[in-house]
């Protein structure tokens, strides 16, 4: 109608009584025949749209990623507990971080897969942002921006999501959840020793024995020795870790290749490769001496394992350098004894990484422990959970006229600390009524139907005895 009017030419100057009756004439009329086809159209589109179905989206979730049904989460609220309570019982913090960070943070040129599998983007205010793909460097950040005002020794522990571009497989998607416990401030190896006995003490509490289990253990001192007595320079050390982390992966002539690319020799190459085929702390002693660091820090190693009590879980393999460029010392990653999946955890000592960040470098060991893999090892071994919905109670009014009641007799028993669950419609039947019950795993059932109601009781029924009473509405 107003496009109709506004369209109408006015004549220049006051336009006289006729004119103006003409125009207002003229308006409505053309406003008339605008609604009509308006209707007219309305009425074309209405069935248009009654013709052509709305396409259904996809309704999977985005590849390597996954949904959590009320089951899953519950699932995952049990093995994040775990995780947590672990944590604290060894005096841990928790702290969190935004998944989303600065790319910087993240990217190292040591050519480390992780760099390649970054979710990483320009945002609209043009800076560089990536979604983490593990939590160590925003730990890292937290720490520095600390200071010196960060009390030492810090025990930190984390529980967050991770993101990596990468083929999803058995175990590895392109999302992960990783619950991480790091010690700033401690140089020695009682840090490690601390940090392995949480995991131990982790595999412990969900069932997992020394039999099902081990953690390998090794230190990058071993491969720095190597180096060092060949003359290689200290910046290769980090690409050399990240090639000979590829072992399991290719073949033992393409790591050497590799090798020889970072411009070590071949003979050099071949000496790695034999030092880190070791598999005895004691072999390891024959060939660097008792003198040598890393040896030092192992043998130091396995004997608090041995105090603590968990020794069984441990084995020395040379060959666990893990394939992040900043770890420093001895490095460890957890493994299923059958050998049917991917490491469950890993990590190490990492004494240098605040200093790439332009700050004071502080003794730092840790670990990241996924949620993919010990799920995938817990199924195996039949040892999850099965966790059922469940309440305390379940209120129900009988009578749709009662409904209000049932509202106060749920918001009095919240109030006491129960869960409860109020069937949002009264007169349903009874039938229905206990079948709901068992499908939200209630203890009692409270019915407010209107005999009881009359003499200020409710009925309940205990779902495990299956006895039932009347109680009075101001003592349930």
């Amino acid at each position: 109608g107003h496009s109709a009017s506004s369209s109408l030419p006015f004549a220049s100057g006051r336009p006289g009584r006729v004119d103006r009756m003409s125009q207002m004439t003229t308006s409505a009329a053309n406003a008339a025949k605008g609604a009509g086809a308006e209707r007219k159209g309305a009425g074309e589109l209405k069935q248009k749209s009654s013709n052509t179905k709305q396409q259904k989206i996809d309704t999977n979730p985005p590849r390597g990623t996954r949904d959590f049904f009320p089951d899953d989460k519950r699932l995952q609220g049990w093995l994040f507990n775990e995780f947590a309570q672990v944590s604290t019982s060894f005096g841990f913090e928790q702290i969190d971080f935004p998944v989303l960070e600065s790319e910087e943070l993240f990217v190292r040129k040591a050519g480390e897969e992780i760099t390649d599998q970054l979710y990483n983007f320009e945002d609209k205010g043009g800076r560089r942002m990536s979604l983490r793909p593990e939590l160590t460097p925003s730990l890292a950040r937290l720490a520095l921006q600390k200071g010196k005002g960060l009390a030492l020794p810090a025990k930190w522990f984390a529980i967050g999501q991770c993101w990596r571009y990468e083929r999803a497989t058995r175990g590895r998607r392109r999302e992960h959840y990783q619950w991480n416990m790091d010690i700033i401030g401690v140089p020695g190896v009682e840090a490690e020793a601390e940090i392995l006995a949480a995991i131990t003490q982790f595999f412990s509490s969900v069932g997992l024995t020394s039999k099902d289990v081990g953690i390998k253990v090794s230190s990058r001192k071993v491969l720095q020795q190597v180096l060092e007595s060949v003359g290689v320079d200290e910046d290769r050390f980090g690409p050399v870790c990240i090639m000979v982390d590829k072992m399991d992966k290719m073949p033992r002539e393409k790591v050497v290749e590799g090798l020889v690319e970072l411009g070590l020799t071949a003979e050099v190459a071949e000496r790695i490769l034999v030092a880190l085929a070791v598999t005895e702390v004691g072999e390891l002693e024959s060939l660097l001496g008792s003198d040598n660091e890393a040896v030092q820090d192992l043998k130091r190693l396995f004997a608090l394992a041995e105090a603590y009590g968990y020794a069984d879980y441990l084995v020395f393999d040379g060959s666990v350098v893990r394939g992040l460029a900043y770890y420093t010392g001895v490095v460890f990653e957890g493994f299923d004894r059958e050998g049917n999946l991917r490491a469950i955890c890993g990590g190490g000592r990492y004494d240098k990484l605040l200093g790439t960040f332009g700050g004071e470098d502080q003794p730092c060991v840790g670990f990241g422990f996924g949620d993919a893999v010990i799920v995938e090892l817990l199924s195996d071994k039949g040892l999850l959970p099965e966790i059922g919905h469940a309440v305390d109670d379940m209120v129900v009014a009988l009578d749709a006229d009662l409904y209000d009641v049932g509202c106060k007799v749920a918001a009095k028993l919240r109030a006491r600390g129960r869960t409860v669950d109020l069937v949002l419609e009264g007169g349903k039947k009874m039938k229905w009524v206990f079948k709901q019950a068992e499908r939200c795993g209630a203890g009692r059932v409270v019915l407010v139907g209107k005999d009881e109601y009359e003499r200020g009781m409710v009925r309940v029924k205990n779902q495990v005895t299956r006895e039932e009473e009347d109680v009075a509405l101001e003592s349930l």
